[in-house]
């Protein structure tokens, strides 16, 4: 089952551009792409647990601000060294102008 967590204000979050959003215990960030869709990660970096909302987002892919590894943050997929390990992704939709993220309950 999924329950949805009210994030942030869609208007918070450019395009191209990520934030950082902690719930649970946990670090998220959330992106808007250069097409207004919504989509949500885990927020460490896979290589070295660095946040990466203070990453570079370029189209589609985040690049971590540590050592420069990218992954795309639709999918998760690690694209760059020296990141091996896919990024957990979650869904995200927006409803009255709020981000909404996808956690297993």
């Amino acid at each position: 089952m999924t329950d949805w967590i009210d994030a942030c204000g869609a208007e918070d979050v450019d395009a191209e551009d990520v934030i950082r959003f902690d719930h649970g215990g946990r670090t998220y960030a959330i992106y808007r792409s250069p097409e207004d869709d919504y989509f949500c990660t885990d927020g460490l970096c896979t290589h070295e647990q660095v946040h990466l909302a203070d990453g570079l987002v370029m189209d589609h892919l985040i690049e971590c601000p540590k050592h420069n590894g990218q992954f795309d943050y639709r999918t998760g997929e690690a694209m760059r060294a020296p990141v091996c390990v896919n990024l957990r992704t979650y869904p995200a939709k927006v409803e009255g102008g709020r981000v909404l993220i996808g956690v297993a309950s």
